[in-house]
This record gives C-alpha cells, structure tokens and sequence, in this order.
C-alpha cells in the first residue's frame, strides 16, 4: 500500500516570501505578510499567543494590541514567532497556486446547516458551519481514499479526520497542510500509517499507539484515576487507582499512598501502582474524595479526556471567532464593491487594478460598522477563548508536573 511522499520545497529566506518583521508600538512583535499582519502577544499568564490583522497600512511601529484578534496557538519565544510567520508565508504562497473558491452551498453537514463553502475541486467541498465542520466526498472522490481510512458517509470531520482527504489528495493541499496531515494521521490511526508507509513506528512516535501499549501492559495493574496532596500526611500524595485505570463507578477501586515526588514522575498515560512498595491507604476520606467518588460515579472521565475535550471545545471557539471575522470582511468588501460599482458601470472588482485607496478607506469604514454592530458576538467570543486558554494552562501544567520539575 503507497501513497505519494509528503514533498519538502527548499526553505525561502523571509525576504524572498515577502516578509516583514518589526516591533509594535506596544513592544511586541509583529509581521507582515502582503495584507497579513501577525504578533506575539503578551497573555496574562506570562506566554504570549499568536494574533493576527488584515489588510492594516500603518508602519508596523505604529500597531498597537487593539489592531490583533484572533488566538492561534501559545508561543514560548521569539524564535518560535518567526518560525511561524516564514512557515505562514510560504502557505500563503503555495495557497494561492491552488485557487481554492469560496462559495456559498445550501447544504445540511453532520454538524449542522453549511455557512461557507470552499471548493478543492469538483467533488472535494469543506463546509463551515457555526460551530465546527469538514469536507463532503463526492461518491466518485470516496471511493479514492484507501479502505483502512474510507468512511460510508463521505463526511470528514475537520479535527482529525480531513487529514484522510489530504493525505488521498495531496496536489490540493499546500506543503505545510501535507504535513500536518502526516502527523495526524500518524498519530490518530498509527496502523494506517504503518500500512500506507510500509515501517513499524518505534515508542513515542505516534500518542495513539502508545497510549494502547501502555494500556495492554498493564491491563492488570492498579493505575491511578484521581489524586491529591495528602492532608495528612507530609510529602504524600493520596490516590484512588482501578485495575486497567477503568474509570467506571461499578468496578473495584482501592485507595493507595505514594510519595509526591515519585507520583511527579508519572508519564502521560498514568501512574502505575507497584502493590510491594505503595501501601494500601485507610485513612479517612476527606471531603474532597467524596466528592471526587461522587463526581466519577456520576461522570467518569480521565484528565487527559477532559484535556482533549477542553482543546476540542477552544478549537471550536477560535472557529467561531475567525467566522465571524471573515463574514464581516467578507459581507464589507461586497459593500464597497457595491457603491464604488454603481458609480463605475459595475466593471469595478476588487482584485482588479482600479481597486484604489479610497476603495480601501470605505472598505476599513464598512469593516468598522459591521465590526461595532457584532461587538457583543466579538467580545463574548474573545472572553470565552481568555477563559478557555487560562482554564487549558491550568490543567496542562498540573498534568505536566513532572516534565517541569524534571527540567527545574
């Protein structure tokens, strides 16, 4: 089983892709990318997150946290921001090679009535919708995609699953795109990946494929599902662990004691207990573990689901928010369009050579209007991404415990 290899151009020099780099009048960075504009902005946490702008003329210098939206990703420093900024450059470049089109499909998706519609190419049509989306296969499209990865009802969902339609056709995808639906894939279905590549993946290759090893090797060991700092005993840590880490209120759990720092150790996937050294705990239950049963023997959920859930959801928000960004764009330039078409005998078009600067001043006022008119829709969704993000680090950072003291 072969698929055509993932290609690599030759890396371009920031100038060469037309790039842009400065300082904003804030003190963050910033880049242009033709009529993109990027930055690290400071987050409250300390980090600082990838933003962006459109179509903004003003020197870099000039550009201020207010001219930002968006939420793209966290960036732990600069040198990551210039990474992006290049690898954002050459997508664009290869991007606009493919003359995607955007349309507008009365369609019903999985995930509700279609909003826009880009078109690949006949038979090839990823639908957004309000609150997530994917791409649709023509029956004749479908029955290309290898059958270890095919789906019945021709719809992939944009998560993991678009990366089956890029993988099947890789001359519609742009290099950057390619690889990230290599290591989806790889990640998501490892056999697939396996088969389609003809080589074993080797330990820590692929989450998915690790994740069931380690489950198969301790399938009989007691693995921790809940814990907490011990109140009553120093240094200690107390657990409730099930056979297999099952979290399912009708299976056996026993409460176990373990030492702080060898529980800081545990991997992604659990701390296994070993019954010879980590006792047995019989101490009283405090009222944090029996709200902790109660809480599992209602709604039983590992913290890495809840993690994966939580991103899920931030992912979805971030759609929302840059929907409603490009629909006011979009609903903007048709305005100016409109008026300067009236006065023009309708041979005005935006990507024609008589888009001018008073075309651009009466597209930003439009921007603007429709912008103040959904500021409630804006601001809601931006408090909503603040809060998922403060709510994700949380979680990551107690979940990587042992990563941080390891480094510290």
């Amino acid at each position: 089983m072969s698929t055509p290899a993932i290609r690599h151009d030759t890396i371009s020099a920031p100038e060469d892709l037309g790039v842009e780099f400065g300082v904003s009048a804030d003190g963050f960075p910033v880049a242009r990318i033709a009529d993109t504009l990027l930055a690290m902005v400071p987050a409250r946490d300390g980090a600082s997150f990838l933003a962006s702008a459109w179509r903004l003329t003003r020197q870099l210098s000039e550009l201020t946290r207010e001219d930002f939206h968006g939420h793209e990703g966290r960036l732990e420093e600069e040198a990551t921001f210039r990474t992006r900024v290049v690898e954002t450059a050459r997508h664009k470049r290869e991007l606009s090679a493919l003359k995607r089109i955007q349309s507008r499909i009365a369609a019903n998706t999985p995930w509700g009535p279609s909003q826009l519609a880009t078109i690949y190419a006949e038979g090839i049509v990823s639908h957004m919708t309000a609150g997530h989306g994917g791409f649709h296969l023509s029956a004749g499209r479908n029955v290309r995609v290898l059958p270890i990865l095919r789906k019945s009802s021709s719809w992939y969902e944009e998560d993991a699953e678009w990366a089956i339609v890029a993988l099947t056709f890789p001359d519609l995808f742009t290099d950057y795109e390619r690889n990230c639906a290599d290591e989806t894939i790889r990640n998501s279905w490892p056999s697939a990946w396996e088969a389609i590549h003809g080589r074993e993946l080797a330990p820590g290759q692929s989450w998915t494929k690790d994740r069931e090893a380690f489950e198969r090797k301790h399938a009989g060991d007691w693995i921790v599902i809940s814990a907490i700092f011990s109140s009553r005993h120093a240094d200690m840590t107390e657990v409730v662990a099930s056979r297999g880490g099952i979290r399912d209120h009708r299976v056996d759990e026993r409460r176990f004691i373990v030492p702080s720092s060898e529980y800081a150790t545990r991997g992604p996937f659990g701390f296994v207990i070993e019954e010879r050294r980590h006792a047995l705990y019989h101490g009283p239950f405090g009222l944090h573990w029996l709200a902790a049963a109660e809480y599992r023997s209602m709604n039983p959920v590992s913290p890495w689901v809840l993690l994966s859930r939580m991103e899920a959801a931030r992912r979805e928000t971030c759609h929302h928010l840059d929907l409603v960004h490009r629909q006011i764009a979009t609903r903007a330039e048709r305005l100016a369009v409109t008026e300067k078409a009236k006065a023009r005998n309708r041979r005005h078009k935006r990507s024609g050579s008589r888009w001018t600067r008073s075309d651009e001043v009466l597209f930003q006022d439009h921007v603007d209007r429709l912008s103040f008119e959904r500021r409630g829709e804006l601001d809601a969704l931006t408090r909503k991404l603040e809060r998922q993000d403060r709510a994700i680090t949380t979680l990551q950072l107690k979940l990587g415990e042992a990563a941080c003291r390891q480094a510290a």
